[in-house]
């Protein structure tokens, strides 16, 4: 069966899907580290990538996001000089009615409407100016910095911004 598009899940439509106790199977997450970079060093510079508008972004996309942002990093400021922390977690579970797919599928894919599904994946819902990814870093990194959180920002279905904020 094929997935649908993505675009099909990034509103906030109804009430969330959460109670995986009840639920017979929700695929894994794909979501590898929430923490990377250094770890145990304090740094002066917090960039915070924040979304504009409040949707749900699909585990998926943000692990799309946190891959191109980490490569970039590692690649232009070293795994030392920064942390970085994905700071949603996907818990929303997205259900999908499995349609008839293929030769003669017209005749039985008109289904019940509104019907209820199986589990296909997992989303975080996030609001309007939610932080989603945060790096700390030193001052002369900010610029890569910003322009990895921008990059990865377009792996999101919503526009982004990037919020510095340095410590006194």
């Amino acid at each position: 069966m094929v997935r649908k598009p993505a675009k099909m899940y990034r509103a906030i439509s109804k009430k969330a899907y959460t109670r995986r106790k009840y639920m017979g199977g929700v695929p894994g997450l794909k979501i590898v580290q929430f923490d990377m970079g250094n770890l145990k060093e304090e740094f002066p510079v917090a960039l915070h990538l924040e979304v504009k508008e409040a949707c749900q972004l699909r585990h998926t996309a943000l692990e799309a996001a946190r891959v191109n942002m980490n490569r970039r990093l590692m690649k232009e400021v070293g795994r030392s000089n920064f942390h970085m922390k994905l700071r949603v977690y996907p818990h929303h579970v997205l259900r999908e009615n499995k349609q008839a797919t293929g030769a003669g599928a017209d005749r039985v894919s008109e289904g019940m409407r509104l019907a209820f599904g199986k589990a296909v994946g997992t989303a975080a819902r996030v609001h309007e100016r939610q932080r989603v990814f945060t790096i700390w870093t030193s001052p002369q990194y900010v610029e890569k910095a910003k322009y990895a959180l921008l990059h990865g920002g377009h792996k999101l279905p919503t526009p982004v911004c990037v919020v510095i904020e340095e410590k006194n």
